[in-house]
């Protein structure tokens, strides 16, 4: 029966192609999703599919109920974009100024309604329930999973899987791990207050410049000098804000950056690493500060059965030339919220365009279109070798 769902996805790849690049030109941004929601809630309307609309937001979970007694597996794909504009000079191109889909959620939607039309005529024969989950907003914490779940997405689910059309893998090559895959996300925010004054006259003031420079410095020896060398972490100042004028010394500097783990020991080391840091800096220069740190999405830890069935699902997909074992990646995913409920296993598929390797979050990112059946065909065979464990 696989052979034929198979031969049902390739089938439907020119409109599964249409799909994608219609939600390319048509992007929403997290938590604003509401004509994609409905897109999504059209598809299952024509193909009489009963789904739920508005799960704990912009969400949306269809249903297909086999014909055979067996295990409900939920696949899950998010369907946001990003505020980035579009570089690209593609017929598909954004037509929205300052939001684009930079990081696959197209591809992800367009391939879990494909598979959901390719797999419904075959539904007397299908053991077991499959639900399609369609998460909005993974893009921008608090994130929709955790809400969808709340709002009983996973009632009555056995196990959860997904899959990321991963950019800088080349095509043909599924990845996963057996353990962490991605890891935890917080981000942060400090403001240092001092007292300004004119660049001629330095030693009047208390430069907010020089003292967030320092901690620029500082902050980067958390990981370097007082965390474990065995332990993993990344501490990034993305932004700095400060000053008006070439001849006037700042009173006030803002910095905000991420933070990011794999082990929630790290995580509150760090935490507290920063705040004596930026504490003894200040203080020492009799400068006031406020410290903001807020913790995002965990990290994604897949369950070592579950993550071991994809491997060997993809091993049956004849477009995949290798399945790998890799180490975690230090991008954040709110998939992990359904790893923390459920057994499953979140993967990447391989989409990386030749001489177009652009990463996630690039205004001129892109995917190889051929991932799409595979991302596809990947996940139904999951379900379907899930449906043999014991």
């Amino acid at each position: 029966m696989l052979k034929k769902v198979h031969k049902a996805i390739d089938a439907l790849y020119p409109e599964m192609v249409d799909i994608r690049r219609y939600l390319h030109q048509h992007p929403e941004l997290s938590f604003q999703e509401t004509e994609t929601a409905k897109y999504i809630c059209d598809f299952y309307d024509k193909l009489g599919i009963p789904y739920k609309e508005n799960v704990g937001g912009n969400g949306v979970v269809a249903t297909l109920k086999g014909g055979k007694p067996g295990k409900t597996v939920a696949l899950r794909a998010d369907f946001d974009a990003l505020p980035i504009q579009e570089e690209n000079d593609v017929p598909y191109k954004s037509k929205t100024d300052g939001v684009m889909h930079a990081c696959g959620h197209d591809g992800h939607t367009a391939t879990l309604l494909s598979l959901a039309k390719a797999i419904q005529p075959f539904q007397a024969e299908i053991p077991g329930t499959i639900v399609f989950l369609h998460q909005h907003a993974e893009e921008l914490v608090p994130g929709g999973a955790k809400s969808m779940i709340e709002a009983g997405a996973l009632n009555g689910v056995d196990a959860v899987f997904g899959t990321h059309l991963w950019a800088t893998t080349p095509f043909g090559v599924v990845q996963t791990s057996k353990d962490a895959f991605m890891a935890g996300a917080d981000n942060f925010e400090i403001t240092i207050q001092g007292k300004g004054g004119h660049g001629a006259y330095p030693h009047q003031t208390k430069d907010a410049i020089v003292l967030g420079s320092q901690l620029v410095f500082e902050l980067q020896q958390i990981v370097s000098r007082r965390l474990d060398p065995l332990a993993t972490a990344v501490v990034t100042v993305g932004t700095f804000e400060a000053g008006d004028a070439f001849n006037i010394i700042a009173d006030t500097a803002t910095l905000s950056g991420t933070v990011r783990y794999l082990d929630p020991a790290v995580q509150e080391q760090v935490k507290k690493e920063m705040e004596n840091i930026i504490k003894g800096v200040c203080t020492g220069n009799d400068a006031s500060y406020t410290f903001q740190y807020n913790k995002g999405y965990p990290p994604l830890v897949n369950h070592e059965t579950e993550a071991a069935l994809v491997l060997r699902a993809g091993e049956k997909i004849d477009e995949v030339a290798r399945t790998e074992e890799v180490v975690p990646e230090m991008g954040g995913e709110d998939f992990a919220y359904y790893m923390m409920e459920r057994p499953g296993a979140y993967f990447f598929t391989g989409a990386q365009k030749e001489d177009h390797a652009y990463p996630h979050h690039h205004p001129k990112f892109d995917i190889d279109e051929r991932a799409l059946p595979v991302a596809a065909k990947t996940l139904i065979q999951a379900y379907f070798d899930y449906q043999e464990t014991k």
